[in-house]
């Protein structure tokens, strides 16, 4: 009951604010503002904003103004067009679950920070978290680098890190924005134009001298599709249905240029039916989960430095009913990064930091009755890193950390990464080597059916080369970059459990982007994947996967995007229930084209949008027996105070 008044209470405000803002926008006009274009900045690999040229890694950072070129797309969605990035998923029920894949990689080899900060669910399989939990419309915008990062960021950094920037404050007394869009969802068989998904939401915030302030509340309810397949068209399931209402506050002080203070409250819930299997309906089945976190982060800046010390804690329960029992979990994390930035002079700076880390579980079912006393680790890391950027176009960076885990001792990783810029000619050459350390989860040492005691730590190291390319003052973009990724005592899920796999796995591959901005209104855009990964550790991962973009921008208030993307077949599993055992079979390539068209009604004010997606309605498999989504549409109205 609560929940559903949440979402009420949600479409109802947004509502309310829609019209009232349609009102002050008519009666104030269009103020614009003058702005200075900014040299592009990425921090992933220094913490610290470096310019982009003088990062050793090719990042890819989708920014604020990328994701209004693809409104109504979801994180997963954004995030499954980026070179060397697999989301499986993206493309079926709103409730399926997501398996992350970066450079042939598992969820758990993905670290994701939320504002620089990692956040995880401790009580989950593998201690991933749910990108599912984040609208779009919270975020500002999104990092990728690829690669070991462990040095920086810790265990589970193994093959990439995705950090997400969620909206703040602008640079306005009081400022707003509020959002409404509706859309269809169903899959290439059944072909309905009702309206089943609806996402809305408003957001509030201002800026003074000294104090900023920003609020959302977002919530989406999604239904129309089953999220398993029927096995012949004679079958019909019941449709799944997906809620979720977020909220997010933060609020910061500045009481002098060299200080600041920000806090940050954070509130999710989630709910979703879920199907007993591939090809199996079933008309209980329910998952349930409730986050919170809680945020401070105190800065200060001197003459040759700045020191940041990043903390947060998060819950997270969740409730699952299959089978005809319940199933409680709970789960809670610590994370507290304290990091000093020291200019030794023009071309070099160092960061020293320490980062602790606490994570408990328990779970209460019909065979599992764990107390969270029991099921416990906690880490504290040292770390070192030197950044060294030459006036004749030579960068390092290099590091160092020694994971020390409660259970299982101290653990050297560190990171090489070199590049040179040239100065006659546009071309940055990259390169690094980078080792990565992932502790087995608590759900896979303690859970009383598949948990296993013996698990040793998995162990990774990346080596990387490429170049990045830049034509026509800046107008063309290419860049390259190829892999080689192994792995050493790799966890796995075998019938009885998990397990570790003896021997060293591969992965290889080669990531390239392409873009060139043959004007001011048209751009095309392109990047294509090659991965290949031993045996083993192949489950949904593509070996090619292509995207191709089209923008075109006739006016400055018009904007059209047409978008292909190419997903090759991929390595599948059928899941026994009964008696745990897994068919391997291989689902084929599909193709999808999709189209955006978005209008500024009022400058800087009001936007609508209009969206179609898979165009071609084709049928395909994300994962063998259950539904995607075919051609649908999306209609959207945003408006900014």
């Amino acid at each position: 009951m609560f929940f559903k008044m949440n979402k009420k209470i949600v479409r109802i405000s947004a509502l309310f604010v829609l019209i009232s803002t349609c009102a002050l926008a008519q009666k104030k006009g269009v103020v614009l503002t003058g702005t200075n274009e900014l040299e592009e900045v990425v921090i992933s690999d220094s913490k610290f904003a470096l310019p982009k040229e003088k990062s050793g890694k090719v990042i890819v950072k989708i920014t604020a103004e990328d994701l209004k070129k693809r409104p109504g797309q979801s994180v997963a969605t954004v995030l499954s067009t980026v070179a060397g990035v697999e989301i499986n998923g993206n493309q079926s029920g709103a409730g399926k679950d997501l398996k992350y894949s970066i450079r042939g990689g598992r969820n758990r080899q993905t670290l994701i920070l939320i504002d620089g900060v990692p956040v995880t669910d401790a009580s989950g399989t593998t201690i991933e978290y749910d990108l599912r939990l984040i609208p779009v419309e919270q975020v500002e915008s999104i990092e990728v680098m690829k690669g070991a990062a462990s040095t920086l960021y810790g265990s589970g950094a193994a093959t990439g890190v995705i950090n997400i920037t969620l909206k703040k404050a602008e640079k306005k007394a009081i400022a707003g924005n509020v959002y409404l869009n509706v859309g269809t969802q169903t899959t290439a068989q059944e072909k309905s134009n009702s309206v089943q998904e609806y996402n809305q939401g408003f957001s509030f915030n201002g800026k003074t001298e000294k104090f900023n302030y920003f609020g959302s509340l977002n919530s989406s309810e999604v239904s129309g599709m089953s999220q398993a397949r029927p096995a012949s068209d004679l079958e019909k399931f019941e449709d799944d249905s997906f809620s979720r209402v977020n909220s997010l506050v933060k609020f910061g002080f500045t009481p002098t240029k060299q200080l600041s203070f920000d806090f940050f409250a954070n509130y999710d819930r989630l709910k979703y039916d879920f199907d007993a299997d591939s090809f199996a309906d079933d008309l209980y089945n329910y998952s349930k989960s409730d986050q919170y976190r809680i945020g401070f982060s105190p800065k200060y800046k001197y003459n040759k430095g700045e020191l940041v010390v990043n903390t947060a804690a998060g819950l997270i329960e969740r409730g699952s009913f299959s089978y005809g029992s319940l199933s409680n979990y709970k789960s809670r994390n610590v994370s507290a990064d304290a990091f000093n930035k020291y200019q030794i002079n023009a071309e070099l700076f160092v960061i020293g930091g320490a980062q602790y880390q606490f994570f408990d579980m328990s779970i209460s079912s019909l065979y599992t009755n764990l107390a969270n006393e029991l099921t416990t680790f906690n880490l504290i890391d040292p770390y070192v890193t030197a950044v060294y950027n030459s006036d004749f176009g030579l960068n390092i960076n290099a590091g160092a950390r020694l994971n020390v885990h409660s259970r299982y001792g101290s653990n050297f990783v560190y990171n090489i990464n070199p590049s040179f810029s040239f100065s006659e000619i546009p071309l940055k050459l990259v390169s690094s080597y980078s080792t990565a350390y992932i502790t087995p989860s608590l759900y896979q040492l303690y859970d009383m059916t598949y948990g296993n005691l013996d698990l040793e730590p998995e162990r990774n190291s990346t080596a990387e080369a490429g170049f990045e390319l830049d034509l026509l003052d800046k107008k063309i973009n290419l860049n390259a970059v190829a892999f080689y990724r192994q792995e050493n005592n790799s966890i796995i899920f075998v019938s009885a459990g998990y397990d570790n796999i003896q021997g060293k796995y591969n992965a290889r591959g080669v990531e390239t982007m392409l873009s060139y901005a043959l004007n001011n209104q048209l751009t095309l855009r392109g990047n294509y994947t090659f991965t290949q990964v031993e045996d083993a550790l192949s489950l949904y991962i593509p070996k090619h996967k292509a995207n191709a973009s089209v923008e075109y921008q006739p006016t400055s208030r018009t904007f059209f995007n047409v978008s292909y993307q190419y997903v090759d077949q991929k390595s599948d599993a059928l899941f026994d229930p009964i008696t745990y055992d897994q068919t391997r079979i291989v689902t084929a390539a599909y193709q999808l084209l999709n189209a955006t068209a978005r209008y500024e009604l009022i400058k800087n004010r009001m936007t609508v949008f209009a969206a179609a997606t898979n165009i071609l309605n084709k049928d395909f498999y994300e994962v063998i027996g259950y539904s995607t989504r075919g051609r649908n549409f999306k209609l959207g109205l945003n408006i900014s105070l």
